[in-house]
């Protein structure tokens, strides 16, 4: 469980890294200076894959959270981030390149629902939180 929280937050890491060089060299490389969803890609990637998880894994750590709920929470975070990521980028590539289905609203709704799934994930981990603290065994006192 540790390890793949870990794990996903290093794969976040290297996707938020790799997407803001193809941000740069993309907008670079076709002389685009206009506004476009892959400038915001990559500082979703690190701060909701990166960062996130990696707070994740401290609470995990710290409060000894159980596998099998931890293990459906990385998998969930992992699918909405994937799906607002992927959606950016996308969309993004599309601008950039000035190709007329970057305009669909369907990018808005892919994202949007990799947002909601985002959104009900992080409710969930406060579930798990509430449930670690619930079962830890209550701290020692001392007497006076």
């Amino acid at each position: 469980m540790l390890n793949r929280l870990f794990t996903s937050a290093a794969a976040w890491t290297g996707l938020g890294l790799a997407s803001g060089l193809y941000w740069r060299e993309m907008t670079k490389l076709t002389e685009f200076t206009g506004h476009t969803q892959l400038s915001t890609a990559h500082t979703h990637a690190l701060a909701l894959g990166t960062i996130m998880l990696l707070v994740v894994l401290a609470l995990a750590k710290s409060f000894d959270t159980a596998e099998k709920p931890t293990r459906l929470f990385t998998l969930l975070w992992n699918v909405g981030l994937g799906l607002t990521f992927g959606a950016m980028v996308v969309k993004g590539t599309l601008q950039v390149l000035g190709v007329d289905l970057a305009t669909s609203p369907m990018w808005a709704g892919i994202g949007g629902l990799g947002h909601m799934v985002l959104t009900g994930t992080f409710v969930y981990l406060f579930v798990i939180l509430r449930r670690a603290l619930s079962a830890a065994p209550a701290p020692a006192t001392v007497g006076a």
